[in-house]
């Protein structure tokens, strides 16, 4: 069920707790205790004290209840008593609890932070190796030959963590969701990382949010963090989970309901009975999803079973000191959503999403009728489980649970398995317990820490690039070639469990609920239903110590990029805007269709020159199709009538010392948090991306970078244009809240014509364009200008 009516929470009221019977005493103020966010760091604290100050300042000025959303995002105010508040209208000042990056992403938010001048990050950062590890044949020998391929950048990013006092993970330690979950996330806290599925945080309660590395470097340098304040939208959880049902599930029904862009601009607050139901690593599977929806970030209010985590993970105090704050860990009595999606888990069936976009939702008992409608390659030729989705010890417990059951009958997989645990702590414990035994006696490659195939590191070797094929994983994203380079691979998305089920009878067409088997005799049976424990009886076992603490003696510490380094290159600042409109420039693609992060800025082999901007710039929208002949990476170059490269069509203007612009059909930028997808338009002379709609994080890149996203105001606009048409863009009009005029010119001729254009700027964010990007905003303000 969904209904886009405002909906009040049925959430319990808070109960009032007495010291020392009903006379009130003076005590302590319990919010007062010293509670560090992580045993990883000394001095860092939780102040649930400051957030609670803030709420009130907050609650009596709205004189509302308030959903659990609104009190992460509230409580860390920077201004309480004089910010404007309207769910999304209103752009909040806000002060995050911590940063974390990724590899891929570190290179350039650290160049842009040196830039900055500054000795030390000012709020708690840290960087983790997961992204630069290519799966070829297996974890050992895949992460021996990463840290000899990537040695520049692990050095780099090594000596400029110790340099700028930022926690290092070193290659092999795990993905950064994984890690930030055992690690670093903490109910009612406020995070910000540099990779699209950082809500991962929010199965721990924590409002944790993707940005790109410009957002970052201002959190890091100790500015107030801008957010357009988000709607909320509620998801009510009834029932119980069971039997092949799993929290994936919730997830992918949810994607097949709201679509790829269903959540922007909103936060995807799940609550409800059902949530008991749920592991504390289970519901980070779904906040991790969210991402998949365009939703600003996901979370579930506090619980027993976040509880139980915490205190696994060797982190009871903040538990104890999460119980304490309870009441604001969760939703008001009578708070409001801006839609509510109620979903009975007694109800839910397992689904398969995909191929292609992770919002195609196909309930199981549908699947194998949807296989055959459309044609897609029936026999399953890989399936991938892990990854920072689904990696949990309740994960591969399931699976191995699975993969046992078959065993037994003397069968193992038919399709290629691989397996990627989320940690060395997750790997380390399930070696131990023997799950990846089983796993591997069923046939299954176990892959490094780290993200591989579900970011496209993947050396694939059993098909040919361009023929079709079947792969399923229990990955979170799907997009046309991003686990294989193969376009023509078809990508389904499910739960561990099916994925490992699929593989026994290696087809699509298998479903594990209703399908019988032949074991090694010849005799029919049926998988039993998955099992495994939410949490290892024994505890974790941590593995190998990966982490790297910040020295106490930084300032001998050198960071050097060498000026010939293909791999690195420090920044040079762009140029400001000459305050002129822009007259007679051209249209350097028009892109038809579904435009993600993966079209303009490609991961997979691209990943090494993640910090070397001019390098990277040469994989510039090389996957995005061409209105003009359906085609990639083939533009006609307006002044030689040739066609070209993309890039290489956009550094002839730039050459000539033209601007151009880019128009973009719906969702523009969906998919990963990369500011690349931002920094290469940007470097290579582009002005304007003017699109139907916008994805939110690539949005903000692009303003961060001193780049103009407008949509049309009509989006049937978008198809007055031709490619080849030129274009005036007015950027002397741009003001707060009012439209600017895109003239064009027809190249077929004709007369001249106006289509409006909107915006969201704020009048922060103008000074943005009008400086050339944020940085030189921050660095002319530093000055003193």
């Amino acid at each position: 069920m969904i209904s886009t009516r405002l909906a009040r929470a049925g959430a319990l009221a808070p109960k009032s707790r007495f010291l020392f019977g009903t006379r009130a005493y003076a005590t302590a103020d319990p919010l007062d205790k010293k509670v560090e966010m992580t045993i990883q760091e000394k001095g860092n604290y939780i102040n649930y004290k400051k957030m609670n100050e803030n709420l009130k300042i907050v609650r009596s000025r709205l004189q509302h209840p308030l959903t659990y959303s609104e009190k992460i995002i509230y409580s860390h105010l920077d201004d309480p008593h004089g910010q404007d508040i309207e769910r999304g209208k209103s752009y909040l000042k806000l002060r995050p609890d911590r940063v974390a990056c990724q590899d891929a992403t570190a290179q350039m938010a650290i160049l842009q932070f040196m830039s900055a001048g500054m000795p030390s990050v000012q709020t708690p950062t840290t960087v983790h190796c997961d992204h630069l590890i290519e799966a070829q044949i297996g974890g050992e020998k895949d992460l021996a030959r990463a840290n000899d391929i990537n040695k520049e950048v692990y050095d780099f990013l090594a000596s400029s963590t110790a340099k700028y006092n930022i926690g290092f993970w070193k290659p092999g330690s795990g993905i950064i969701h994984q890690i930030v979950l055992e690690n670093y996330a903490f109910p009612g806290g406020l995070m910000i990382g540099t990779d699209s599925h950082t809500p991962n945080a929010g199965g721990l309660a924590m409002a944790a949010i993707g940005v790109g590395g410009a957002d970052a470097v201002d959190v890091m340098a100790g500015l107030p963090w801008e957010l357009k304040a988000p709607k909320v939208i509620g998801v009510r959880l009834t029932g119980e989970m069971s039997g092949w049902t799993t929290p994936k599930d919730i997830i992918l029904k949810v994607a097949g309901l709201l679509t790829v862009k269903g959540g922007t601009g909103a936060i995807i607050e799940y609550h409800g009975p059902g949530v008991d139901s749920l592991s504390c690593t289970g519901m980070a599977t779904i906040c991790n999803m969210g991402a998949e929806i365009g939703a600003t970030t996901s979370l579930f209010p506090f619980n027993d079973r976040m509880y139980d985590y915490l205190k696994a993970t060797k982190r009871q105090s903040i538990g104890d000191f999460s119980r304490e704050y309870a009441a604001e860990l969760r939703e008001d009595e009578g708070a409001q959503y801006d839609q509510l999606i109620e979903i009975n888990l007694n109800e839910l069936e397992p689904h398969i999403n995909g191929p292609f976009t992770p919002d195609l939702a196909t309930p199981l008992s549908q699947f194998k009728e949807a296989v055959k409608t459309n044609k897609w390659p029936e026999e399953l030729k890989v399936g991938l489980i892990g990854s920072c989705t689904n990696s949990s010890y309740e994960d591969m417990s399931r699976a191995a649970s699975i993969a046992r059951d078959a065993l037994d009958h003397g069968l193992k997989s038919k399709s290629l398995f691989t397996i990627t645990p989320g940690s060395e702590q997750i790997r380390a414990t399930i070696e131990r317990d023997g799950q990846l035994a089983t796993l591997e006696e069923y046939g299954g490659v176990i892959l490094a820490n780290a993200c591989g195939p579900c970011i496209g590191q993947w050396d694939r070797k059993d098909v040919k690039k361009g023929d079709a094929n079947s792969i399923i994983s229990s990955y979170n994203r799907n997009f046309t070639g991003r686990n294989d380079a193969n376009p023509a691979t078809h990508a389904f998305v499910a739960s561990p469990d099916l994925v490992v089920a699929m593989t026994v009878a290696g087809s699509l067409n298998f479903n594990p609920l209703t399908d019988s088997l032949k074991d090694k005799d010849g005799n029919e049976f049926m998988l039993k239903p998955p099992t495994g424990d939410g949490l290892p009886g024994q505890g974790y076992d941590p593995g190998m110590d990966t982490y790297q603490a910040p020295p106490a003696d930084r300032e001998s510490i050198n960071v050097a990029v060498s000026p010939s380094s293909d791999r690195l290159q420090l920044l040079a600042g762009f140029a400001a805007w000459n305050k002129k409109d822009a007259t007679d420039i051209p249209i350097l693609i028009k892109c038809q269709g579904k435009t993600t992060t993966d079209h303009i800025s490609m991961a997979g082999p691209w990943l090494k020159y993640r910090g070397h901007l001019d390098n990277i710039s040469n994989n510039m929208l090389i996957g995005a199709i061409n209105e003009e002949n359906g085609e990639a990476n083939k533009v006609k170059n307006a002044f030689t009538g040739k066609y070209d490269a993309v890039p290489a069509t956009a550094r002839d203007y730039k050459a000539r010392d033209i601007k151009w612009v880019v128009i973009g059909d719906w969702n523009y930028g969906e998919g990963s948090s990369r500011e690349h997808a931002a920094l290469e338009p940007r470097h290579l002379g582009g002005l304007a991306i003017i699109t139907r709609s916008f994805a939110r994080i690539h949005e903000t890149n692009l303003k961060k970078q001193g780049m103009l996203p407008l949509t049309f105001s009509d989006p049937a606009d978008y198809e007055k244009i031709k490619p080849e048409d030129k274009v005036d863009l007015l950027c002397t009009q741009l003001e707060v809240g009012k439209p600017m005029t895109l003239r064009v010119h027809p190249a077929a001729g004709g007369e001249t014509f106006d289509i409006s254009l909107s915006h969201t700027f704020n009048e922060s964010q103008i000074e943005w364009f009008v400086d050339g990007s944020a940085l030189n905003t921050m660095a002319r303000k530093a000055a003193g200008n």
